[in-house]
């Protein structure tokens, strides 16, 4: 089930194959832009035709030259949300809700949790499940966007968009600098998620397919706050800032 797997980069972003690992790496040097370097499944490919769907089970082995790089990483399966290149890996398409599971990494600028009470940066194991809603039904919403500016209407429109996606999260507390074996196990019921062989997170919520393969790393940092208060940008990445993967299989 391992489809054809393409590179993206942005800015100094780099990805370098090697005979069974991969390599992904910002340039520090290139500062106050956007980089990313990713791996994935999609490119090219609309929504609709992604490939992956339960069961199905995703491991890989990986290591980060630092315990928090800025802006975020992380690997697993996504629905590809974001339009209009938002960053993220989005292309240019009408956005979606989110559908997704993954091991994500969030440096401390980011706050990537819809719900008070689940983690919205560091390590994490997590899962996005959202109703179906056609993009072009959703395209309206980006009308509302100036009243992010709003303190009020920006926590009602959390509120809001937290009771659309169901969203489950539960902090890492391994060493990511560390080789470390991942699997994520996708039934249509629950998603296991396990480091090393143990069982992390065993969530009751499963993301509706189709998704995709995706594996990055970029400078980007998002966080829209309990308190409505909405906040993105890049951030400067350390000397020598890079993710290794290898051994990856998906059955």
């Amino acid at each position: 089930m391992l489809q054809q797997l393409a590179a993206r980069t942005a800015g100094g972003g780099r990805v370098e194959r090697g005979p069974d690992s991969w390599r992904f790496s910002l340039d520090p040097a290139q500062r106050g832009a956007y980089q990313l370097a990713q791996l994935d499944d999609y490119t090219g490919v609309p929504r609709r035709r992604f490939t992956q769907r339960p069961p199905l089970r995703l491991s890989l082995r990986a290591r980060a030259s630092h315990a928090s790089l800025p802006g975020t990483w992380g690997f697993g399966l996504w629905n590809d949300p974001f339009g209009f290149s938002l960053g993220f890996g989005g292309r240019s398409q009408l956005p979606a809700l989110p559908n997704a599971a993954w091991f994500f990494f969030a440096s401390p600028r980011n706050h990537l949790s819809l719900h008070n009470r689940l983690p919205g940066s560091g390590g994490m194991a997590a899962v996005y499940r959202s109703p179906r809603i056609p993009s072009l039904l959703l395209a309206p919403g980006l009308l509302a966007l100036p009243l992010l500016a709003l303190p009020a209407a920006a926590r009602g429109l959390r509120r809001l968009a937290a009771g659309l996606v169901q969203q489950e999260a539960l902090p890492l507390q391994h060493d990511p600098r560390e080789w470390h074996n991942y699997e994520l196990l996708w039934q249509a019921d629950k998603v296991d998620f396990r480091i090393d062989g143990q069982s992390v997170l065993l969530s009751q919520t499963s993301p509706k397919p189709p998704l995709s393969l995706v594996i990055w790393l970029d400078n980007q940092y998002a966080a829209w706050l309990p308190s409505g208060k909405l906040r993105y940008g890049v951030e400067e990445p350390q000397a020598d800032s890079w993710v290794e993967i290898s051994d990856l299989q998906v059955q």
